[in-house]
């Protein structure tokens, strides 16, 4: 099947800098498809080469089979949704959203039956007679995203769109926008920093690190089995085992990762099962979250973390400096690619 979006060996320069080198990725048509990665990690020019506001210096960009290289985005089944919603100030919400189908010549009453369509869609159609004056962020974004779905796009671009919500509305949204997105079929391209975000809504996600793709993986597998220790570090956090250490637990010179949540604590003096593996370090810190706490543990030269999940409310705390020991099924080590 033609993929909806493909790179081709795609690379932008500016100057000396290469913000996206040699990236080839194929999106699949009704893909909820994240980009995440640092800032300047080139998730944003990778999305503005596929909205057309940017070319690539080397490279292809097709949509539905088609290269689409150096066409301008009115003329590309694109829209984009951005974090700062962009709204015009002097028209109500159902004449912001109603924009685009006047753009393109549709009749008044056609496009208001358009936009109060999409707006119900989003669940704003009450306030369509209101100025974005009068509206919260959370319904701005809402509107912001009405807009871009007027026009029926077959791919809609999403750059950081809920950077600027509070905690809440944010968790709120993306499951609105992840039921949204199942419910039209359309592909959307999401572009975060936030690896929360990535997984919980996005069927596959790619890393980006200093303008190359780390992995492209379903969310689980980027967890579960990341490729890299960028990747470990960045999806989630993992103790990554190298050096020393790993050559005294395995009696390999291999990289290593493992998440804190697979690491037991236990007292120096406390048997281990057979099959597993330990080591033993002094407690540096302890970090409360509610639910689980977070334990930094010193061996040798290096710091590992695990987590314990807060079980009793009266849970008892060595003191920093104890000597506790740290066990792990040996299946829990995921072994690394050097890069």
């Amino acid at each position: 099947m033609t993929p909806a979006i493909e790179l081709a060996g795609v690379s932008r320069l500016f100057g000396a800098v290469r913000a996206l080198d040699d990236v080839s990725l194929a999106i699949a048509g009704g893909e909820f498809f994240a980009l995440l990665g640092p800032s300047g990690s080139g998730k944003t020019t990778c999305l503005r080469l596929i909205a057309g506001f940017d070319q690539p210096t080397t490279g292809r960009v097709m949509l539905h089979g088609e290269d689409v290289t150096g066409v301008p985005p009115f003329q590309r089944s694109v829209n984009t949704v951005f974090q700062d919603y962009a709204l015009f100030p002097h028209m109500s919400v159902v004449e912001n959203v109603a924009y685009g189908p006047m753009v393109r010549g549709v009749g008044a009453d056609e496009r208001r039956r358009l936009a109060l369509e999409v707006l119900e869609l989003v669940q704003l159609a009450a306030l369509a007679d209101r100025a974005p004056s009068q509206l919260s962020g959370g319904q701005k974004q809402r509107v912001a995203l009405a807009r871009a779905l007027v026009n029926r796009p077959q791919v809609l671009l999403l750059d950081e769109p809920l950077g600027a919500l509070d905690l809440r509305l944010r968790e709120e949204m993306q499951i609105e926008l992840k039921a949204i997105q199942q419910r039209l079929g359309i592909t959307f391209v999401y572009v975060t920093h936030d690896q929360g975000e990535a997984l919980s809504m996005a069927d596959r996600v790619a890393v980006f690190r200093d303008g190359r793709i780390e992995q492209v993986d379903t969310p689980r597998e980027l967890y579960v089995r990341p490729r890299t220790a960028f990747v470990a570090r960045f999806v989630g956090s993992a103790n990554v085992i190298e050096g020393a250490l790993a050559r005294r637990l395995t009696g390999s010179d291999r990289v290593f990762a493992i998440r804190p949540e697979m690491i037991e604590v236990r007292g120096s003096d406390e048997p281990v099962p057979g099959g597993m593996l330990s080591c033993e370090g002094t407690l540096e810190e302890v970090h409360y979250h509610g639910a689980t706490s977070r334990w930094h543990v010193r061996v040798g030269e290096a710091v590992l973390t695990a987590v314990r999940a807060e079980a009793a409310a009266a849970a008892v705390i060595p003191a920093h400096g104890a000597r506790l020991r740290l066990a792990w099924a040996r299946e829990s080590l995921v072994p690394l690619e050097e890069r």
